[in-house]
């Protein structure tokens, strides 16, 4: 079975568990997922395109794989790992049954754009006193050294560019499946806007875990042959 796929962000909700607890999710559409190649040597993996785009918005090297496998052009592609591939066939669709309920997936997306901003912003910095007349509020102040090194180190934190980047969020744990509209929710936030695609692999770091199973709590017996302060001196109830 293929271990990731293709989606979109939809937003954020809520939902409730048994006991009635509040579980904050993001909605992610993932899929379906036209199957492009599969590969079966050295590692079995299979190619998958999301979301159907103009011939006319494709390059003409990726319009001609397009046609030659008879397939509408797609406007993303990526490769995913696969432990099985005798279930697929080129032009076959992949939808959110990969996953199911208790899974933890890590989700690969690209963080909201913030444009050029400061320091503080940026990397939190403290500031300078904002009393009258420091002049020192939220400037940058001196960034070179003394007279060794006598130069201004490489990698300082500074003002610029913030987000934008390509991020992984780890471990999100599959709350909820809906089938229907090929919906899962995970429990946690997911890097990008509204509508921002995103890849949704299952986690190599944890493994599926019944979303029935409770949380024990271990209780720690007293030591009766070890006495309290308070008892000691007699002010114990």
């Amino acid at each position: 079975m293929i271990r990731g796929l293709l989606g979109k962000k939809i937003g954020m909700t809520q939902i409730f568990n048994k006991e009635g607890n509040v579980i904050p999710v993001t909605v992610i559409e993932v899929g379906p997922c036209t199957v492009l190649e599969l590969k079966d040597s050295p590692k079995k993996k299979v190619t998958v395109g999301f979301e159907a785009v103009k011939e006319d918005k494709v390059k003409k090297p990726q319009l001609g794989f397009f046609k030659k496998l008879g397939i509408s052009p797609m406007k993303t592609i990526q490769e995913f790992t696969s432990t099985d591939n005798s279930g697929y066939q080129v032009g076959g669709q992949i939808t959110a049954d990969v996953f199911k309920p208790g899974d933890y997936v890590d989700v690969i997306g690209t963080s909201i754009g913030k444009g050029f901003q400061g320091g503080i912003k940026r990397w939190h910095w403290v500031g300078g006193p904002a009393t009258h007349g420091s002049m020192h509020h939220r400037r940058i102040g001196s960034i070179g050294a003394s007279s060794d090194p006598s130069k201004v180190l490489p990698g300082q934190n500074m003002p610029g560019h913030m987000g934008d980047v390509r991020r992984t969020v780890q471990g999100l744990r599959v709350m909820d499946v809906n089938l229907e509209n090929n919906l899962i929710m995970v429990n946690g936030p997911v890097p990008g806007t509204k509508n921002a695609k995103v890849t949704v692999v299952k986690s190599f770091k944890k493994t599926w875990k019944s979303l029935e199973e409770q949380k024990v709590e271990h209780v720690h017996k007293k030591n009766p042959m070890k006495q309290s302060k308070a008892k000691v001196a007699g002010k114990a109830k």
